[in-house]
């Protein structure tokens, strides 16, 4: 196999060929900038974070294929993953994961030493999600804390302490990734059951829509009630409406579940998390 094959197979194993995860990671890390910064962060705070999510999220892909490379093989959607088809090895797998989890720490030395502490809590949350889905009912909830740790670390960078605001925009991103995974876990749910994963579209059985629609209403309080704490006005607000109609919208994909329209849904995801973001920015930069 030549270098540019096997560099291939590592890119298709970090998933950087699917930017969907980085983006899910990235827009709630971006919120929490925004917010405690008060609309100006420090630009390379904001990078050392854009380039850290995009390490981690590459990490956390390679651990969650090692993870499952069993289960991978059974499932039609992954069976031709790198490791799952043996074209890459379980060291060669681990020897990369560590490699991005170390380039990912590197980012933050310049950063204080709360920030570096809080990276292990984030490292091992990145590292045993993957092995949530043999015993937790619903390991979204879990993938949603791996995936808004960069939401208390961002605002440790900024002020050296972590307050109630970043804990609430935290347990918004919960609610969020317990939507979307949803989303993700009903085009999956019959291999799931095939092999014994455990996944919220399980749990929730013939209530999977309902659930999704009240997590997305229970992120947009959440993140309303921050915006109101922090004292953001109508563009924000508007961010906020732009999202909800975004949510209405998967309502009317995912209510037949048909498996192509739910992964559209959770895919769409991203202009959620976008509509958030332009609205936040907008309100810091016309107020």
């Amino acid at each position: 196999m030549t270098l540019a094959q096997r560099l291939s197979l590592y890119e298709k194993l970090m998933r950087l060929d699917k930017p969907i995860g980085i983006l899910l990671l990235l827009w709630p890390t971006l919120w929490g900038l925004w917010f405690v910064s008060a609309g100006h962060p420090q630009w390379m705070i904001v990078w050392i974070f854009v380039l850290g999510t995009v390490l981690m999220r590459s990490a956390g892909c390679v651990i969650n294929d090692y993870a499952d490379r069993d289960f991978d093989a059974h499932v039609a959607r992954t069976r031709d993953r790198p490791l799952a088809a043996g074209r890459v090895s379980g060291k060669e797998a681990l020897l990369l994961a560590a490699a991005l989890s170390a380039l990912a720490f590197l980012l933050i030395l310049p950063l204080n030493r709360l920030v570096m502490m809080l990276s292990v809590p984030a490292l091992f949350l990145a590292a045993s999600y993957p092995y949530t889905k043999r015993f937790l009912a619903i390991p979204q909830a879990y993938l949603g804390i791996a995936f808004g740790f960069g939401i208390p670390m961002a605002y440790a960078a900024q002020l050296g302490s972590v307050p109630m605001d970043a804990w609430l925009l935290l347990i918004a991103n919960i609610f969020w990734a317990i939507a979307y995974d949803t989303e993700y876990a009903m085009v999956d749910r019959d291999d799931d059951i095939k092999i014994g994963i455990k996944t919220s579209a399980l749990t929730f059985g013939r209530f999977d829509v309902a659930a999704v629609m009240l997590c997305y209403a229970a992120t947009l309080l959440l993140l309303a009630y921050v915006g109101w704490r922090q004292g953001r006005g109508l563009w924000f607000d508007a961010g906020l409406g732009v999202a909800a109609s975004i949510a209405v919208y998967h309502y009317t994909l995912i209510r037949g579940r048909d498996r192509a329209r739910c992964f559209k849904a959770f895919l769409h995801n991203n202009w959620l998390g976008a509509a958030v973001f332009a609205g936040l920015v907008l309100d810091y930069w016309l107020r």
